[in-house]
């Protein structure tokens, strides 16, 4: 649980708190709880119990992809419910240092959310503070959803972390103790594993690319620990970039979903699996028909690799990229703003021995197309060790090709950053340059790595303060030239000047991390 509950966010994680159980959205055709009936055996479903979904017919009512509207989600609902989970995890000690649990609660018998926890937390006893850490242990709730006979069950990977125990419970009220296999924080997924005494009810894995804006979409889970819930609605909207991790790719839907429904899967109308709902943006903790679930596609491959290895290996070339700007594509002779510029070539990396440089825009990668930058680490991370890939860049104002063999992705390093600087006398562009001399060096502890220019300071009307430089940047390149001193920026830029180019691309090291900008160099 969320110990700070007036705490909001705008984009969150499903484990953030809502006010109360009547925040809770309405679904369509009522709230369905559990397909099964503790005591009694599965009801007859069309398609065969362990393969639930496979080789069903869509739902009926359905008339088409194109169908305004479904007239019913009975079916499909009946089909589908019976491999989704319900998850509880016990965490012992201490808040976890980076979330708190999937709508855990100090009183398990409570409903996260209910208006009695504002009762208790009146009333604990002195000393022992509501949902603080140094109880001796909680419990979280969420979903998750079995992909195999044998008891593989996905869910989200916060909906886990920092968990000592995890209980599955079953649609027919069996309860299950789940171990889990991996997990894979950079995507926010996991896998779990149970034994049953007989095989189990599973969903199929279905193609998250073929979810269209527009497309019905059918949520499965367990808000506010209240047991299995069916919402539906519509993808609204694809290639959500949520700033959660390296990866993101979310699929928004306005099936209401809310806190405890995270790991929970999001169905097309052929009870196939295309998303995992992960978080929704809210202003009140609440549903607001703004949900967000990880593709099927994306997941899949992180499943299968926990699956066999316990562990996601992710391929490497070692580039730092940024996105190509409408500006940056004209500084370069683009014809379009698509591609990825290559900031920072790791030495010794696969990019480096393949000859790839600062300032080479990557265009395709094994003959995809890189239309957005961030489709750049997707492509590269989802290929395997050894993998020969051609890449097609931009450079000097033409492609070239240049094979590069993708390598296992090492730990990750850190940048050390530079601090802000003393002024000094030389504005080009609107700036203060100076340059780093040993004392400045010295003075503001910038490593002996780092070369190239300070900016002490930057006028606020000027090409340089509207492509964001700011004091304490350290310009490093200008054009394909590196500098050390003022001068050498005024020459570069002269030259430029003399080449009738209207803008030109800087290499600016912000903090310890390096991007380019575009300056307009015909209003200096």
């Amino acid at each position: 649980m969320h110990t700070d509950s007036t705490r909001r966010t705008v984009v969150r994680p499903l484990w953030k708190k809502a006010a109360t159980v009547a925040a809770l959205a309405a679904v369509i055709g009522g709230t369905a709880t559990t397909a099964y009936v503790a005591g009694r055996s599965a009801p007859a479903m069309a398609a065969p119990p362990n393969d639930l979904g496979a080789k069903s017919a869509p739902a009926a009512g359905l008339v088409g992809r194109d169908a305004l509207a479904p007239m019913s989600f009975r079916t499909l609902a009946q089909q589908v419910t019976p491999a989704v989970v319900n998850i509880a995890t016990t965490i012992k000690g201490g808040v976890p240092a980076m979330m708190d649990g999937e709508g855990a609660s100090p009183f398990p018998d409570l409903p996260p959310g209910s208006p009695f926890e504002e009762f208790f937390k009146r009333f604990m006893p002195p000393g022992q503070q509501f949902g603080q850490p140094g109880q001796p242990e909680r419990h979280a709730l969420g979903s998750g959803f079995i992909i195999s006979p044998d008891g593989y069950i996905v869910t989200n990977n916060h909906v886990v972390d920092g968990a000592s125990e995890v209980a599955v419970t079953l649609p027919d009220q069996r309860q299950l103790k789940a171990e889990p296999v991996g997990v894979d924080p950079k995507t926010d997924l996991a896998l779990l594993k149970v034994k049953a005494d007989a095989p189990l009810p599973y969903v199929p894995w279905g193609d998250s690319d073929t979810a269209a804006t527009g497309d019905w979409v059918m949520a499965v889970g367990n808000p506010f620990g209240l047991g299995g819930t069916v919402t539906a609605g519509i993808v609204s909207a694809r290639g959500r970039d949520l700033h959660a991790g390296p990866y993101d790719n979310f699929i928004q839907i306005d099936a209401p979903i809310n806190r405890g429904n995270s790991g929970g899967p999001t169905f097309n109308m052929e009870g196939q699996v295309v998303g995992i709902n992960s978080a929704i943006y809210s202003p009140n903790g609440g549903s607001v028909g703004i949900g967000f679930a990880i593709p099927s596609n994306l997941a899949r491959s992180v499943i299968e690799q926990l699956r066999q290895h316990g562990k996601v290996e992710r391929g490497w070339i070692g580039v730092q990229v940024q996105a190509v700007t409408p500006e940056i594509a004209k500084g370069l002779g683009l014809d379009a703003a698509k591609g990825a510029l290559v900031v920072v070539v790791s030495p010794d990396s696969p990019a480096a021995k393949a000859g790839l440089k600062s300032g080479d825009v990557i265009l395709k990668v094994a003959g995809d197309p890189i239309n957005d930058m961030r489709e750049l680490p997707r492509l590269v991370a989802a290929k395997p060790k050894g993998t020969d890939a051609r890449f097609v860049v931009w450079r000097d104002g033409k492609e070239k090709t240049f094979a590069v063999t993708v390598a296992p992705m090492p730990a990750e390093q850190t940048v050390a950053a530079a601090d802000d600087g003393p002024a000094a006398a030389e504005p080009t562009l609107g700036m203060t340059l100076t340059a780093i001399e040993p004392p400045v060096r010295q003075r503001l502890g910038i490593p002996e790595d780092i070369k190239g220019v300070l900016v002490t300071g930057v006028r606020g009307d000027s090409p340089a303060a509207s492509a964001g430089i700011n004091p304490g940047d350290i310009i490093e390149k200008v054009g394909p030239s590196t500098v050390d001193t003022p001068e050498d920026v005024a020459a570069t830029l002269k030259a430029a000047r003399a080449e009738k180019r209207s803008s030109v691309l800087m290499m600016v090291n912000h903090g310890g991390q390096k991007r380019f900008v575009a300056l307009d160099i015909g209003t200096a």
